[in-house]
């Protein structure tokens, strides 16, 4: 099993570089590649089992859609074909129409997702959120300048009890596309919310998924969750 880590160094923000830290632990036997801007894309070269991406700054995640843009039909495969991959943060964004800046510019995406963000870079929005995916209960935190903007009533990765969705109108998050999940929830994700974390290892292959230090990991999850629906006041 080959899991790939898009541009650790400039992809990590918010602790996300946690959720391959963990899967190295839930998965020992996989083979882990770090990809960074001097290098061919795994996905481009050869058959991976997974493609993670986290959070960035805005001019890194400006870098990473220009050392992309010549893989963007390789990626598509791989979207297509239902590769897991998953996108943390504004990780999703570089794979949207365009990212609007305040002033009205554009930088163009990959274009591979039918939706657009707008940065805000004054206004950051910070919350806890309590979500559902499937019949599991999510929790994480939202941190982020910008909003996304497009129809994901047919693709949304998770509802929202308590928190926002893509923008604050909205009570979707994410985008659920094949075995594709893009979501702006942080936390690490995967270490916060042990069922999702066995239930992409099922989309790997894994049988009888069962996540590392699972009798701790699901104790602190169950804590937090109570600690989430009780929470007086969330943003």
């Amino acid at each position: 099993m080959k899991i790939e880590f898009l541009y650790p160094n400039q992809c990590s923000l918010f602790g996300d570089s946690g959720n391959i830290k963990y899967l190295k632990q839930c998965l020992p036997d996989a083979e882990f590649i770090n990809t960074e801007f001097h290098d061919v894309p795994a996905f481009a070269s050869g058959k991976v089992d997974m493609i993670y991406m986290g959070a960035s700054t805005e001019n890194n995640q400006e870098k990473v859609i220009k050392h992309l843009i010549p893989y963007r039909e390789q990626l598509k495969n791989a979207m297509d074909s239902g590769n897991v991959m998953l996108f943390t943060g504004n990780a999703q964004e570089v794979l949207f129409k365009h990212i609007e800046n305040e002033d009205g510019t554009k930088v163009d995406g990959l274009g591979l997702l039918d939706f657009h963000a707008k940065r805000r870079l004054f206004n950051r929005y910070n919350s806890l959120i309590l979500a559902k995916f499937m019949e599991h209960d999510l929790i994480g935190f939202k941190t982020q300048f910008t909003m996304v903007y497009g129809d994901n009533s047919e693709c949304s990765f998770a509802k929202v009890e308590r928190g926002i969705g893509i923008n604050e109108e909205s009570k979707l998050d994410g985008i659920h596309v094949n075995n594709f999940i893009g979501t702006s929830i942080i936390g690490p994700i995967l270490v916060m919310n042990p069922y999702f974390t066995e239930y992409l290892m099922g989309l790997l292959g894994v049988e009888n998924p069962s996540c590392a230090f699972r009798e701790d990991t699901i104790k602190a999850y169950n804590q937090r969750l109570h600690e989430f629906q009780t929470c007086a006041k969330l943003h």
